[in-house]
């Protein structure tokens, strides 16, 4: 890296210029972005850091002083530290843990499909709540990938969501319907992971 005492005048005003005008192109295209909605978001991929960046949106959130719902589709054997830190909002936040763990771990595909069912009743409660600004979905991909939910069905109420209100769903494998219906998808990659190393699950990285 230069040194500040390196950098004649002829390289300063070079690099002033071109910033000049690179800055020009970017003011030139956000003004050019008038439109103002309610985002259907998904974070999906093999990584990880899905659901971090969902809970990463709803703080953002509640940075404003806006409402956020949250309804975790899979995840409830493990206690998270994200609740915790979402419940010192109080009001704000209305989180809802409604599964029971991986499908490999209850074994029992009813029992699976019935957690499912009732997330997705609480999770279009939280959408037809007009004081909620965001709400989050979490692992909603795996239970439409395990068939525990009618696809279309959810994909119809997401796009049918009401005005200004946004969702972010998470998990893996997205399925293709609700890839398209969203307005962002964001593929997480895995380019190495610390379990593959044998390092386990650790409080406050993984929950």
């Amino acid at each position: 890296m230069a040194d500040e005492s390196e950098i004649d005048d002829v390289e300063a005003e070079r690099h002033r210029a071109k910033m000049e005008k690179r800055k020009a192109v970017q003011d030139a295209e956000v003004a050019a972005k008038t439109v103002e909605k309610g985002l259907l978001i998904v974070n999906t991929g093999p990584g990880k850091g899905k659901s971090t960046a969902a809970f990463g949106l709803a703080l953002r959130m509640l940075g404003y002083g806006r409402r956020v719902g949250v309804v975790q589709f899979i995840k409830g054997a493990w206690h998270s530290g994200e609740q915790d830190a979402l419940a010192r909002f109080g009001d704000l936040v209305s989180w809802h843990t409604m599964g029971e763990g991986f499908t490999w771990e209850t074994q029992d595909l009813k029992r699976d499909i019935a957690a499912a069912q009732a997330a997705w009743a609480k999770a279009q409660e939280l959408m037809a709540d007009p004081t909620i600004s965001l709400v989050v979905l979490d692992e909603l991909n795996i239970a439409l990938r395990y068939d525990y939910l009618d696809l279309d069905e959810v994909v119809a109420a997401l796009k049918g969501r009401r005005e200004g209100l946004h969702v972010v769903v998470t998990g893996r494998n997205a399925r293709p319907a609700l890839i398209e219906a969203a307005d962002l998808v964001t593929e997480m990659g895995s380019t190495k992971h610390h379990f593959a190393a044998g390092v386990k699950a650790q409080k406050g990285i993984e929950f």
